[in-house]
């Protein structure tokens, strides 16, 4: 019995399948990757934040005066988001914690205030934040993640001082 010849292609045709591959990996699975790396790093930024504030809140607890706790707690929450500093080109010059539309700082230690729950004690809060609209980490990523975050990330810890 004889076999059966195998279809083949026109030699017109021949490389098709590979510029379709080619087209669909440049237009559907490339822009679906960015996307995904970039929320990863987003992720990553505001645990880095996180962390930050609560190493500043934790080593304002360090015996000193107010002004060396405040220092104590820049320091510490400098350290912990060094890699968001050096990608955004910013310094980490500690003040005062900025109004609603005032001018924006990567961190922000208040001074010894009465506590929010607790008017008889005293707390430090240790505000850290960055810029995602002036630094994306993929330019042109800006507007996609704009309307779900804002345009600043930020964390926030308060620790009650024992003075």
């Amino acid at each position: 019995m004889k076999a059966l010849p195998l279809r083949t292609r026109p030699s017109h045709q021949r490389g098709s399948a590979a510029i379709e591959f080619a087209m669909v990996f440049l237009l559907g699975v490339l822009p679906l990757l960015l996307i995904t790396m970039t929320g990863v790093m987003i992720f990553a930024a505001q645990e880095a934040l996180s962390l930050a504030s609560a190493e500043g809140a934790r080593a304002a607890l360090q015996y000193g005066t107010t002004a060396q706790r405040q220092t104590n707690a820049c320091n510490a929450a400098q350290r912990s988001m060094s890699w968001l500093l050096t990608f955004s080109g910013e310094s980490a010059s500690c003040t005062t914690p900025t109004t609603p539309g005032g001018t924006y700082v990567p961190i922000a230690v208040s001074a010894a205030a009465p506590c929010p729950t607790n008017a008889a004690a005293t707390c430090i809060t240790v505000v850290t934040s960055f810029d995602y609209d002036n630094h994306p980490f993929i330019p042109g990523t800006k507007t996609l993640y704009g309307w779900a975050m804002g345009s600043n990330l930020s964390s926030t810890a308060t620790v009650q001082l024992d003075l």
